[in-house]
């Protein structure tokens, strides 16, 4: 099984870039984001608390790992290491098979898996639904939060997971190997972020 490499340069300050260069863009045709705010994201997992276990840890891995939605389902037993804290994600978008990327997430998830799922070192897969009733699942979570229109997707989870990384500190390199991007333009479009969020980074500077 081959890791995916830690992509070579860093980018401290990257320029804004047209959507057209990444071939994805956080707003739509109409300048609605299609990320979740770190509010949205706090509500989001609140809401998922009171939903049936399984819809919340997939909830829980969806918006601590910032995978797609596929990718979460592929997910096995053994895919979770308990005591380093990592989640190891297939990359099912690479031509190559068998390329896995690391993502470290919080201590209290991978207990609330253990507790939810009883973690064993096997193959079985941690959920036994598919994408539909999956997607169903988290718009449920989604509109009982009442995250906006636009980003109430599993999409919406992974570009708020890209927003809330970079807000947090996180080197876009170690970020573009979190999510699995092959290039660095792609992960620089989460450092375009407007309003409230560019006004919030800001004013550390004040």
């Amino acid at each position: 099984m081959t890791r995916s490499p830690a992509p070579a340069g860093s980018s401290r300050c990257p320029a804004k870039r047209s959507p057209a260069l990444s071939g994805m863009s956080l707003h739509t045709a109409q300048g609605r984001r299609k990320y979740l705010t770190p509010d949205e994201r706090t509500r989001f997992l609140a809401a998922a608390s009171r939903q049936p276990p399984e819809t919340l840890t997939l909830c829980l891995i969806l918006a601590w790992t910032g995978c797609r939605i596929s990718e979460a389902l592929a997910l096995t037993h053994a895919d979770l290491d308990q005591q380093g804290g990592i989640v190891s994600l297939h990359c099912l978008k690479k031509r190559r098979q068998g390329v896995v990327r690391d993502v470290p997430v919080p201590n209290g998830i991978i207990a609330i898996l253990d507790l939810v799922h009883d973690l064993q070192p096997s193959e079985q897969r941690l959920w036994s639904f598919g994408r539909s009733t999956a997607w169903q699942r988290v718009k449920t979570v989604m509109r009982e939060a009442g995250v906006s229109a636009s980003a109430a997707s599993p999409k919406g989870l992974r570009h708020g997971f890209g927003v809330h990384a970079l807000h947090s500190g996180v080197p876009l390199t170690l970020l573009q190997r979190w999510l699995g991007h092959a290039s660095l333009s792609t992960t620089a479009i989460y450092a375009d972020v407007l309003g409230a969020e560019e006004r919030e980074i800001a004013a550390r500077m004040w």
